[in-house]
């Protein structure tokens, strides 16, 4: 039997003072590049977390691959935070290197053609990297894992906006593997939408347009651009 690759029904998650998530029930299925879309702190990346087993919901079921997220899911997803927590000492191959040491699905080969794609040398540190750079960086050891669920948070946060469409382009183009399912939260919609199957608008918590990208397209008439300033503002 098939399951969806991520599954939520109902899920909620509060903290002292707030409401994270508020009832988010969502399926995503193999293959697709969804859109998680909305403002800084509509509930983007503690979803993200959720589905990544980082995070526990408060309420609600979640299953990735047919499965509570735990050790066996974490073995077929990864995860790239949006904040940049590498060490500067260290030089863009010895981080290649160490991340492959936790990972082993990381593929080095895929990690040297990205590295090329990207315009990074090798040999510079980490904290010698402009802004822009460490984000490239992020991207390359990511997208070199051979994970079957890949979670991108805020990826295009500091690359220069006329390198983002490329760069995505390639995400789900070169270097993407057959049947990898790719989540990518952002707010930088312009530059993503063309790589979308499915779209999530997200505010306060709670999902607010749902829907295959082409299809709501053609049923508005907006682009998702567009769609994101009517929905969510």
């Amino acid at each position: 039997m098939s399951h969806p690759v991520v599954m939520l029904e109902k899920v909620e998650k509060r903290y002292p003072l707030t409401k994270a998530l508020d009832g988010v029930s969502l399926t995503i299925d193999r293959g697709q590049v969804v859109g998680l879309l909305g403002h800084n702190g509509s509930g983007k990346t503690t979803l993200l977390k959720i589905i990544a087993g980082l995070k526990n919901p408060t309420n609600g079921r979640v299953r990735v691959f047919g499965l509570a997220p735990g050790v066996e899911t974490k073995k077929r997803v990864a995860y790239l935070p949006e904040v940049n927590t590498y060490y500067g000492w260290m030089t863009v191959d010895e981080l290649i290197n160490f991340v492959k040491a936790f990972h082993p699905d990381l593929d080095l080969e895929k990690a040297a053609g990205l590295k090329t794609f990207m315009n990074l040398n090798g040999a510079v540190k980490i904290g010698a990297l402009s802004k822009g750079q460490q984000a490239r960086l992020k991207l390359v050891v990511g997208l070199a894992r051979q994970a079957d669920l890949m979670l991108l948070d805020e990826p295009l946060a500091g690359i220069d906006p006329p390198s983002r469409a490329r760069i995505l382009e390639a995400l789900v183009g070169e270097f993407r593997q057959e049947g990898q399912t790719i989540i990518i939260s952002t707010h930088e919609v312009k530059e993503a939408e063309a790589i979308f199957d499915h779209v999530v608008f997200l505010r306060k918590g709670r999902i607010v347009l749902e829907g295959e990208a082409e299809t709501l397209r053609a049923e508005t008439g907006h682009s998702m651009e567009e769609l994101f300033g009517e929905v969510l503002e």
